[in-house]
């Protein structure tokens, strides 16, 4: 349903997931946007690298009861997505007490049975979680999280915050699903999707101030990380904490029989072979592996990159001899949003703005795990900022209420 009278024009700062989200649910509802991207390639985080190894800026998942997943599917964006082989699914590995295991501790199969609301928001994990499984589950169950976290402790943020992305994380059949060719594939048909809808885009455009956006902007939504959203409005309180995570990236000649992927339970950090369910992620021949390892303030990237290193030494044995490609990073608050004992994403940096500005992005009040957030929160800014929000949704426009 399109607005009974004029809307003024909308400009987006930032093309990424978020940006994209927001455009294509204004256009939809026939308002006339602009995007301005900083980069010459749209996508943000949900970049894939281009070349024979197609690695993202660390893991990226699409969770299937995630409110994205209908929105998505439902314009035809998602594309084809990679099943995991069932003989790949047997080859997870758990490191527990310096060895490798195929089962967790039975400890922390009893956190499983606690719905995410039974968690408390003003106590931290671990505490809550000593109670039901002992410390020895609690740990294991909160470096499990890691996986969805990215933060060095997760047993030090609120309990409900890590119920919630643990019970997603364990959820069998598995929730995550990743589109085939990376992350880039699902960029690329939303922004098809946005063009051919009359969204205007433009890249290598950095946005400095809004007061170098011409005249007549309308309201403007800033899908860009918190960092960039604190020195674009010139606001010192869009802070939230979030993770430090070393990546590493490698391809190694293919041998039967490697891991799909290795939880670490002693400490927060994960390896998974992507190509277990993609193939067309590395050339025939080669499997492309990534890790993340979440560190402290403290610790370095290179400390990070030695925890990946020991993990794989005792997971891939022959890793070192197979390597074909390797790629290094550090993602330092690019990982989402963590939440601290006695808050929730509630208590995160609003939406509005106020003078017609409005965030979008996985740092702000909007619920959900991950991509999850930028997705709520740019289609609150669009409500917001059109006053959509009780409008009725039909399947081919976008939902405009979280």
């Amino acid at each position: 349903m399109h607005p009974t009278h004029p809307t003024p024009p909308l400009t987006i700062i930032g093309g990424g997931f978020a940006g994209l989200t927001a455009a294509i649910t204004a256009a939809e509802a026939g308002t006339k946007v602009t995007v301005y991207e900083a980069h010459h390639t749209l996508g943000g985080r949900a970049r894939t690298a281009e070349g024979p190894y197609k690695t993202n800026e660390g893991p990226h998942a699409l969770y299937k009861h995630g409110p994205h997943w209908t929105w998505l599917e439902q314009r035809g964006l998602l594309g084809e997505l990679a099943p995991l082989p069932l003989l790949e699914a047997t080859r997870l590995r758990l490191h527990h007490k310096g060895a490798l295991r195929r089962t967790p501790p039975l400890a922390m199969l009893r956190l499983l049975r606690r719905a995410p609301q039974q968690a408390p928001v003003d106590q931290d994990f671990t505490t809550w979680a000593t109670d039901i499984a002992g410390e020895e589950g609690a740990t294991a169950a909160a470096h499990y999280s890691a996986v969805a976290l990215f933060h060095h402790a997760p047993g030090t943020l609120s309990a409900a915050f890590v119920q919630e992305r643990l019970r997603r994380a364990t959820r069998l059949p598995p929730e995550a699903h990743y589109p085939r060719g990376g992350w880039a594939s699902v960029i690329d048909r939303m922004a098809a999707r946005a063009w051919n809808l009359g969204v205007r885009v433009e890249t290598l455009a950095r946005v400095d101030t809004l007061d170098a956006l011409p005249t007549g902007h309308g309201p403007v939504i800033v899908a860009t990380s918190l960092d960039a959203a604190r020195t674009l409005l010139r606001d010192g309180s869009l802070n939230w904490p979030s993770g430090r995570t070393a990546l590493l990236d490698l391809a190694v000649r293919t041998r039967r029989g490697d891991a799909f992927a290795v939880s670490d339970l002693d400490a927060p950090g994960w390896i998974e072979r992507f190509t277990a369910q993609d193939h067309t992620l590395a050339p025939p021949g080669e499997q492309l592996l990534q890790g993340q390892f979440p560190i402290a303030p403290h610790e370095s990237r290179a400390d990070g990159i030695a925890r990946a290193e020991q993990l794989l030494d005792l997971a891939l044995p022959t890793w070192r001899e197979r390597v074909t490609y390797r790629r290094e990073a550090l993602a330092n608050g690019r990982t989402g949003a963590v939440d601290l004992p006695g808050t929730s994403w509630r208590d995160r940096p609003r939406v509005d703005r106020g003078d017609d500005v409005y965030l979008a992005g996985d740092q702000v009040a909007a619920p959900g795990v991950l991509s999850e957030v930028s997705f709520n929160s740019a289609l609150e800014a669009v409500s917001l900022a059109f006053g959509l929000r009780n409008r009725p949704a039909t399947p081919d426009k976008a939902t405009l209420e979280p």
